[in-house]
C-alpha cells in the first residue's frame, strides 16, 4: 500500500466522519479474506466503496480482469486515485443507494465486494428472506482498524424435489 494513501483516507475520514468508515485504508489481510472464495470463474465482480484500491488489488491477483470490475466510489478523491491506478476498471462516482439509477442494477456479476464497513452483518435479515439470500459469517481479522467481520452473502439453494413441486 502506498504510504500516502493512510493520510488521504485520514484527510477523507475528517471530511466526512460520518460517511468514511475507517481512518486507514483496508489491511492486506482483510482484503485476502474478502477475495479469496473470488477465481477467474467468478465473473465480473462489482466492487463497492473500493477507497483507494486495496480490495480491488486483491481481486486482480484473484485473475478477474480490469475491465470486469465496475468500481462504485462516492468520494471524489478516491475515484480519481482509482482512475489513475486501475485504468481499465470502470469508475463510477457515486452513492451506492444511487446505483440503481444506472445501467449497473441491470448488470450481471458473479460477485459483490463490499468496503462499506459495519459492525455486524450489513443487510438485515428480513431483505435476505425476501430475496432468497442467506448469510454466514467467513473470517474476521483483529489486523485491521477497524477489526472487521467478512460475511458472504448467497442464494439460497433449494432441493430439486421443490423445485419440481413447484413446477407441477
Amino acid at each position: 500500500m502506498p504510504r500516502f494513501d493512510r493520510r488521504r483516507f485520514l484527510l477523507a475520514w475528517l471530511r466526512a466522519p460520518l460517511r468514511i468508515a475507517s481512518i486507514t485504508p483496508s489491511a492486506p489481510r482483510l482484503a485476502g479474506l474478502m477475495t479469496k472464495e473470488i477465481s477467474t470463474l467468478t465473473g465480473p465482480v462489482l466492487e463497492l466503496g473500493p477507497g483507494t484500491g486495496v480490495f480491488t488489488a486483491a481481486l486482480l491477483e484473484r485473475g478477474i480482469a480490469e475491465r470486469d470490475l465496475p468500481l462504485v466510489e462516492h468520494e471524489r478523491d478516491f475515484a480519481t486515485l482509482l482512475q489513475d491506478r486501475f485504468p481499465d476498471a470502470r469508475v463510477l462516482r457515486l452513492d451506492v443507494r444511487e446505483m440503481w439509477k444506472t445501467a449497473l442494477s441491470r448488470s450481471f456479476f458473479g460477485g459483490v465486494v463490499s468496503g462499506l464497513l459495519r459492525p455486524k452483518m450489513p443487510v438485515p435479515i428480513e431483505i435476505l428472506d425476501s430475496l432468497g439470500l442467506v448469510s454466514k459469517r467467513i473470517g474476521w481479522t483483529l489486523r485491521n482498524i477497524p477489526p472487521a467481520a467478512v460475511y458472504r452473502i448467497s442464494r439460497r439453494y433449494q432441493p430439486m424435489a421443490l423445485i419440481e413441486q413447484r413446477r407441477a
